[in-house]
C-alpha cells in the first residue's frame, strides 16, 4: 500500500510583540523578507520586527558587497535571531550574516535556475503577438492586414534580482492593396488601377548589464517602407544604455549607439535620363533614443519611444521615428491594441514624401 507523503513543514516567524505566524519564506530583499501564509497571504516583513525565524527550506544569502552572478553557494536551512541570519552549511560550519549586510535571500530552486546556471536560449521569453485585417469585396477590391510580434527575454526572470542580460525582438508588418476599376470602362478595356501599401520593420537588441542601471548593447534592424520609396534599410550597431527610472509601475531607458546604415530605394521603371536611378546610401551614424513603459490603472499598459538617427558622413540623410501605444485588457490574455507610429526619412526616393504615419488597431495576445 502506498504511504501518504508527510505534509511539508511550515516556516515560523516569531514577532517581537510575541505573535507567531506560520507559512513559507518566498525571498528576501535588503532588510525585509516576503512571507506567504494561509491566514495573511503574501506580506513583506522588516527583519527589525522579527524576534526569531526558522525555515525548513534551503536558501542562499547574497551580501551587499557581492555580485550575484559571481557567487557560488551551497543552499542550506535558514534561521534568524539577534539581527543575524544563519545559513546551515553541508561542511558543518554555518554562515552568519548581519542584517546590515544582507542584499538577497534566494530559495534553492531560484538560485539553481537563475544564478548558478546559465539558462538556455529558449528560456525566459515573454511578450505578445498582435494582428488585424480588413477585407473589401465590391466594385473596389481591397485587402489590408497588420501583424506584430514583440518579445523580451530578461535574465534573471525574477524581477527582484539585479539584471544580467536582456534580449528583445520586434516585428511589424502593415500591408494593403486596393484595386479600382475604370468607370465607365473604355474600349479597348483599361486595366484597373492598384494602390499598394507595404511597411515592414524588425529589430533585435541584446543588452549586457554592468550594474542594474547601466548596460552595453548590440543591435540590428531592417526596414521596408513603400510609402517612402525605401526598398530596404539595414542598421548594425552597438552602444550603451542607462535606466534612470525603474519602479514596478514604470521604466525609462535612454540609449545611444554608433552604427552602420545602408539604404536602398525603389527604382523608377523604366530608368531613363528623365527618371535616373536613385543612388544607395552607405552611412555611418548614431541613434539617440528613449523608451518608456508604464502600467496604468485597470491593467492598461502604455508604451512610448522616440529616436533620432543623424548621419556623420551625410548630414542631410538623417531620420527619426516615434511610436506610442496602449494595450487595453479585454479577456484574460487578450487585449485591444491602439498604436501610432511616425517615420521620418529626410532623403526619401524621388517623388515620395518624407513622412509616413500609421495608426493601427489590433487584437493582442500576451504570451505570459
Amino acid at each position: 500500500m502506498a504511504q501518504d507523503k508527510a505534509a511539508p513543514k511550515s516556516d515560523v516567524i516569531m514577532f517581537t510583540n510575541g505573535d507567531q505566524l506560520t507559512g513559507t519564506i518566498e525571498r528576501g530583499v535588503g532588510d525585509s523578507i516576503v512571507f506567504k501564509s494561509d491566514t495573511a497571504g503574501e506580506i513583506t516583513v522588516p527583519l527589525s520586527k522579527i524576534k526569531e525565524l526558522r525555515s525548513h527550506g534551503n536558501f542562499v544569502v547574497i551580501q551587499k558587497n557581492e555580485k550575484s552572478t559571481k557567487v557560488t553557494r551551497h543552499p542550506g536551512a535558514l534561521t534568524y535571531q539577534d539581527s543575524t541570519v544563519t545559513i546551515e552549511s553541508p561542511s558543518g560550519t554555518p554562515e552568519t550574516i548581519p542584517t546590515k549586510n544582507l542584499a538577497y535571500i534566494i530559495d534553492q530552486t531560484t538560485y539553481d535556475k537563475e544564478v548558478a546556471h546559465n539558462p538556455g536560449f529558449l528560456h525566459g521569453w515573454n511578450g505578445s503577438i498582435s494582428g488585424g485585417a480588413t477585407l473589401i469585396r465590391s466594385t473596389q477590391t481591397g485587402t489590408s492586414f497588420n501583424a506584430g510580434i514583440a518579445l523580451i527575454r530578461a535574465i534573471p526572470t525574477v524581477t527582484y534580482l539585479p539584471p544580467k542580460t536582456r534580449t528583445t525582438f520586434n516585428l511589424l508588418e502593415s500591408y494593403g492593396k486596393l484595386t479600382q476599376p475604370v468607370i465607365p470602362q473604355t474600349t479597348p478595356p483599361t486595366p484597373p488601377s492598384e494602390a499598394k501599401t507595404s511597411i515592414f520593420h524588425t529589430d533585435a537588441e541584446h543588452d549586457i548589464y554592468f550594474n542594474p542601471r547601466f548596460y552595453a548593447l548590440g543591435e540590428l534592424s531592417f526596414d521596408h517602407n513603400f510609402a517612402q520609396g525605401l526598398n530596404l534599410q539595414q542598421i548594425y550597431g552597438g552602444g550603451f544604455g542607462w535606466t534612470p527610472l525603474k519602479t514596478p509601475v514604470q521604466q525609462l531607458d535612454l540609449k545611444a549607439d554608433v552604427h552602420y546604415e545602408m539604404q536602398t530605394f525603389i527604382q523608377p521603371n523604366p530608368i531613363t535620363v528623365d527618371n535616373p536611378r536613385v543612388p544607395d546610401q552607405n552611412l555611418i551614424g548614431s541613434t539617440f533614443g528613449e523608451a518608456y513603459h508604464r502600467n496604468l490603472p485597470g491593467k492598461v499598459v502604455f508604451t512610448e519611444s522616440a529616436s533620432i538617427l543623424p548621419a556623420f558622413n551625410n548630414p542631410d540623410a538623417y531620420s527619426a521615428i516615434a511610436a506610442a501605444g496602449l494595450a487595453l485588457p479585454t479577456y484574460k490574455r487578450i487585449s485591444l491594441g491602439l498604436n501610432a507610429t511616425d517615420n521620418y526619412l529626410n532623403m526619401p526616393a524621388a517623388g515620395y514624401k518624407k513622412n509616413s504615419f500609421q495608426f493601427i488597431t489590433s487584437i493582442v495576445y500576451t504570451l505570459k
